[in-house]
């Protein structure tokens, strides 16, 4: 094979500077972002080396250059770089997920959700990428331990629906005694609207009339939250 077709790996660089050799030297965690990045993708494609894939992806977001923009991007965004085909576009997607995961390790069987904190931390990485809005409802029980969660509604980027009645009926069946409404601003921008305070109120007063306490309404935007209980005093 000439050179002008051979595809372009991490053996072409200096071997202090190949990732695989300086993991298994100095340990994953004296690789940059970029080196980790090379090593799933492994190789990179005529013109240009894994390094340099890697370092393009990292900044494939305008918004949110590095890691955390690598979780705002699918397959389809993957797949615009050059020497990212269908197999590697699917690997990352794979880590991307395996990496949302990882946050809600911590978040063992009868984690207690004290605070709207906690409760944003348990969604943040998953909501804070989406392009959709999305309703979620957790539900709690008297001491407010998660019974089970749920998505509710996934809508369009400027709106979702949120309904009292599909939301006690998921409550209800469950036995939950409380309920925690999450959803995302796909906008970045946390601040909540006339009609996301208009619906807090529907289902406080809900919940009042079936004996279910409505405990926040948290809103997910750019990595950023607000809790409409604690902040707007519903």
């Amino acid at each position: 094979m000439s050179d002008e077709r051979k595809h372009l790996t991490m053996k072409d660089l200096p071997e202090t500077e190949r990732p695989y050799e300086k993991c298994e030297k100095r340990g994953a965690e004296s690789l940059s972002d970029a080196e980790l990045l090379a090593i799933i993708i492994k190789s990179g494609t005529k013109g240009e080396k894994a390094m340099d894939v890697a370092c393009e992806l990292l900044n494939m977001d305008p918004v949110h250059p590095g890691l955390e923009g690598l979780l705002h991007l699918g397959k389809g965004d993957f797949r615009k770089l050059r020497g990212i085909g269908r197999v590697k576009s699917i690997q990352l997607m794979a880590v991307c997920e395996l990496a949302r995961r990882l946050t809600r390790t911590g978040f063992k069987k009868g984690y207690v959700f004290r605070t709207p904190q906690s409760i944003a931390d348990y969604y943040m990485a998953y909501m804070s990428c989406l392009k959709q809005e999305e309703v979620h409802v957790m539900m709690l029980d008297t001491k407010q331990r998660m019974i089970s969660e749920c998505l509710l509604t996934k809508g369009t980027v400027n709106a979702s629906l949120i309904v009292p009645r599909e939301i006690f009926i998921h409550a209800l069946q469950e036995n939950a005694v409380g309920i925690v409404l999450v959803h995302n601003h796909p906008s970045g921008d946390d601040t909540p609207s006339r009609e996301d305070l208009a619906a807090t109120e529907r289902v406080r007063a809900a919940g009042e009339i079936v004996g279910i306490r409505l405990v926040d309404h948290i809103i997910i935007g750019g990595g950023h939250y607000t809790s409409l209980c604690s902040n707007w005093h519903l």
